[in-house]
Formats: structure tokens, sequence, C-alpha cells
């Protein structure tokens, strides 16, 4: 393995050791100690888009998180029942998680975007026994809830007031600002989030309390050791006397809580915006900001510069937009930023070189998932990201990619990315989902290879090369074969989106009679461009000089929007099928 004198990885990946603990609650990981610890701290800068600004400390967010929780309690909710939080980033959001957490019961966040059907089969599945909604979800909420013989009470908070069974203050305001909460064990239930559906029926992950821990490693070196000051040398903090990675101490942190502020537009009813945001954030005991509107580039750059950001998620279609519409960045705004991750999709090294750039920043790709998150990626502070790469296996998680036998492939052949059960110690990988709600064939499924299947298949292809550096190909189903070649999408998106007319692209297969399939791609103009012949020739000729012959898109479609998952996913499975349904209407 090459290795150069900025780079740790090594030692940090070798030396990691988890530390869970038997009785663990993220309520008191992310709130309740902090309130007794820094009561005044403040855990929530909170901004609507019509401009009313506040804020929550952590003695408040417990304070009205124990209200809650008995209130909760009172409509008889207890360990393990599901509540239904569908809300967007806002203080009321924050407070429902903590004292769903607190309670034992199970948190399920939904979007606030979600249709009535969309609703009505989560709901419904779920059985879950309360929801909790405001203005932008409640119309939705009450259409859906005839459907859902297992809600019992609605929870009406915001300006929904009136339009519920409940009203929120009326409700908090009745009782006690103390509650003792549950000693809940690691591997107990936490919360309930449905995969986005990307290739099929949206499925209930269940993931339990140490889900958190296993998302340590992954986010703090993709946030270049937030909570932390990047270490010289040595293994990741995770022994006693040390707050956090691999286990849960005692103890002030490392940094002030006032030098790291933490915003991304990620939805919290996502594990993009609840994992890799907002629980992270509080269990470090920092500040996150909360944005309940739209999002457009320029109130992304507004909100960084206004709340004096240092830390962001931020999906790379959010970044091609930022690119395309304020390319130079800081000509126009006082930025604070340290440390940029980006999930969900390939980032490119279009995207990568405007971070480094316009924003004096190395992109910190990552790759998870719902089931297992922050498993792969980048932590630049201690160790060189490669342009167009997910990255390395995070401290913590053993990862490879394997065959269709549960192999692991040579260095430089495509396969599914897969993580073990156990670390390179042994160790049991906290990160890990209980398994899909009520789908045991499923979750039996996701898991192949070794005597014992311990290997967990993310259905996402990848090739490692020689220094363990992973790069993406696409969903397993994504890539495909044209004239006998085999095609990932993304690197054809990435090289279309480099053309200055291109806002974002996608590729998919058109089904040809002679070729089996040619390479397709739809294309979003960027603002000021029109899409004609000469546009698609133009674009063509931009990806034959830059990839394989074989790569260029043999058609070209211009759309007005792509179809995307409400995680910022795009689904080409939904263009891919509009394809095949054309070819058989011609047929």
């Amino acid at each position: 393995m090459v290795q150069d004198n900025n780079d740790l990885y090594d030692a940090l990946y070798r030396d990691f050791r988890w530390q869970v603990p038997p009785v663990l609650n993220i309520g008191e990981l992310c709130c309740s100690r902090w309130a007794r610890e820094a009561p005044e701290r403040v855990a929530i800068l909170y901004e609507h888009e019509d401009g009313h600004r506040t804020q929550l400390t952590y003695g408040e967010l417990q304070a009205r998180a124990n209200r809650l929780s008995h209130a909760l309690e009172r409509l008889g909710v207890g360990p393990g029942d599901r509540i239904a939080i569908v809300m967007p980033q806002r203080l009321e959001t924050a407070i429902a998680h903590i004292a769903a957490y607190q309670l034992g019961a199970v948190a399920m966040p939904l979007s606030m975007l979600f249709g009535p059907d969309a609703l009505e089969y989560r709901l419904q599945d779920s059985e879950a026994r309360v929801a909790i909604a405001d203005e932008s979800s409640i119309e939705n909420l009450c259409a859906a809830r005839t459907g859902c013989p297992a809600l019992q009470h609605v929870i009406a908070a915001g300006a929904a007031t009136g339009r519920g069974d409940m009203d929120w203050d009326a409700m908090l305001v009745r009782e006690t600002s103390v509650y003792v909460g549950r000693a809940t064990k690691a591997d107990d239930p936490a919360v309930l989030i449905y995969t986005s559906g990307t290739t099929g029926p949206p499925k209930g992950a269940l993931i339990p309390h140490r889900a958190l821990i296993g998302n340590l490693p992954g986010f703090t070196a993709s946030q270049n050791w937030f909570g932390f000051p990047p270490p010289s040398s040595g293994p990741l903090p995770s022994g006693k006397g040390e707050r956090g990675m691999g286990g849960v101490n005692e103890g002030p942190p490392a940094q002030s809580a006032g030098d790291q502020i933490f915003w991304s537009p990620a939805d919290w009813a996502w594990t993009g915006g609840l994992m890799d945001a907002l629980l992270p954030t509080l269990y470090f005991g920092r500040t996150i900001v909360a944005y309940q509107g739209r999002f457009s580039a320029e109130k992304a750059y507004e909100l960084m510069q206004r709340y004096r950001v240092t830390h962001t998620f931020l999906f790379p279609t959010a970044l091609k937009a930022m690119m395309k519409a304020v390319p130079e960045p800081r000509r126009q705004y006082d930025l604070a930023l340290q440390a940029i991750m980006s999930a969900g999709e390939a980032v490119g090294d279009a995207v990568f070189a405007y971070g480094q750039q316009q924003l004096g920043i190395t992109i910190n790709e990552m790759f998870g998932q719902t089931e297992m998150n922050y498993i792969v990626g980048n932590g630049s502070a201690c160790w060189p990201a490669r342009p167009g790469s997910m990255g390395r296996p995070y401290p913590g998680h053993r990862v490879a990619v394997i065959d269709d036998q549960g192999h692991p492939c040579p260095p430089g052949t495509p396969g599914d990315v897969a993580v073990h059960r156990c670390d390179i110690h042994g160790d049991p990988d906290p990160v890990f989902f209980l398994g899909y709600w009520r789908n045991d064939g499923a979750t039996r499924a996701k898991f192949t290879g070794d005597p014992d299947n311990s290997w967990c298949r993310t259905g996402d292809t990848a090739v490692m090369d020689e220094d363990g550096y992973l790069w993406y190909q696409g969903r397993s189903d994504d890539v495909f074969k044209a004239a006998g070649y085999r095609i990932g999408p993304s690197e054809i998106e990435n090289c279309l989106v480099k053309h200055p007319a291109v806002a974002n692209a996608a590729v998919v297969p058109k089904p040809d009679a002679e070729r089996g399939a040619v390479v397709k791609a739809y294309v979003v103009l960027a603002c000021g461009h029109a899409g004609d012949d000469a546009l698609v020739h133009a674009l063509q000729q931009h990806v034959k000089g830059k990839l394989a012959p074989y790569e260029y898109p043999k058609e070209i479609e211009f759309i007005d929007a792509l179809p995307m998952t409400t995680t910022g996913k795009v689904q080409r499975r939904v263009l891919r099928l509009r394809e095949e349904e054309r070819a058989a209407a011609k047929r």
C-alpha cells in the first residue's frame, strides 16, 4: 500500500477498537448529559424562511423533551411503540426525538413531502400509535389516517394547532419538566427509518441505540475531526477518558462548544439528516442550525455565512446546484467552513475540484446506507482523498468488494460493496441495523458469504484499488451492458456535469435490438442554455474526448428535472422503466 507522510490511515484503522457499553440511550448521549454539564450551551439555532429566528439550549431541549415524554406516557406510549414524527427541521422535531429515545419508544421520522399514500403505507406497516405533525404535513397525515387503525393519536404542532386530536403546546404545559429516562440496552430499537425506495418498495430498517456509536468514526473523520483536534499520529480517540469515537465516557469535550457550528439541508426525516447531522452534532454537545424552508444555492451560502457554519453535509445534487449558481463563492460570501461531507451519489471530480479551488475545502465523500451508515469515506485531515473515489473503509468497519458467491474480488475487479458483521479484531460492529421491520426474508437476503453469512451486501457496485480506495460505479441494478461493455452511469454523469451547459444528468440503458442497449443521457440544462441538436453533438463530443468511445451517450434527452427521492438521490429506475415502456410500445 502506498503511504505518504500525511497518511495516518493505516495506524488509525489498525489500532481502533470499539467500546460499546451494554446500557446505552441516544437521548442520554445527545441531550441529558449536556443538560447536566452545560445547560446554557446552545443546542439548536432555528430560522424559518419567513425570517423568524430563535434558539434552544441543551437545558431547554431536555426540559421540553421531559414534558413530552410524560405526555406520551399519558397517551399509553411505552417501550418499543412507534412514534411517527412528520416534521421538517424545527425545534419540535429534535424535542420529539429526544423524548422518544429516553422513553424507550421508537422514533419513526417521516418526510413532510410524503403524500397521503406514502404516509399511509408507512404508518400502516409500522403500526405507529402516535403521530406528530406540523402545518407542512397535517393535511396529508389526516387524509392517510383512515387506513391506519393502529394510529390512535395525532399531535398538532406549530401552525397546525387545532387540526389534530391534541395540541403540542397545550399538552406540554400540563407536564413536569423532570423525567427519569429508561436504561435501554445498546441493542434495543431506537429508530425505524424506511428506505428511500430507489430500487423497490420502501422497507423499514430498525436501528438500535448502538448504531449512533457505529456512526461516529465516519462522522468525525469525514468532518475533519469534528469534536476532536486532528491526531498527529496514533489511533482514533476511543479509549477511557476520551469522549466518543468507539465508546461513551465522561469528561468535557476536547474543544469548546462555540467553535463548531453544523448545518445541513438534509431533512431530519432521513438517515442523512438524522444520523449524519442532528444526532452526532448533539452527541458532541455542539450547535446545529435548523432551517425550515426551501433549499437554494444562494440561501445555502447565506446561512453558512450568517451562522458562521464550520461543518456541513451537502448532497452532490446540492453541490452541483451551488457550483453552477455561484461559481466563485468566496468573492461573494465570508465563510468559516472547515469541512464538507457529501454522500448519496458519487461526488465526481468536477464537484471535488470546485470544493478545493473555490471553497478551499477538500470534500470528504462518504458512503453508507440506512441499514449501516458511515462505512466508507474520506477524512482528508488524516489521509489523502483521491478525486472521484468514495474513499476507504472507516476505522471500525471491515469492508470488501465481493462477487456473486460472496468472495472478495481482486483489486480492480467490480463487485458488490459489503460490510462484515465484525471488525478486523473480531469485535461486533455496532453500526448494523437490527433487521427490516417484519420482513425476515429481506433481512436474510441482505447477508451472504462465509459459513455464517457475515457479509452484508449494500447493493452498490464499486472497484477497490490496491491502496484500499473504492471507486463507485452505481447501484448494482443501475450498472448495465451496452454492446457487450459494462457501463457504470456515474462516470458518464460526472463527465457531462463538467460541461457548462449541464446542471445535472442521469444515464440509463435504452433497449436496442442489435446491441442489447445503448447509452442514453437525460440532461437538465444550466440557466441560459438551450437544448438543440448542436448541443447534443457538443455533449457527445465532450464525453468522447474524456471517456472510452463506447461510453458516450448515443442519445440525449433534455428534461426539466430528474426524478429524485426525497433524500436527493436520482431515481434512475424511473428513467430506465420509461425507456423500457417506450421500446415496448414500438414493437
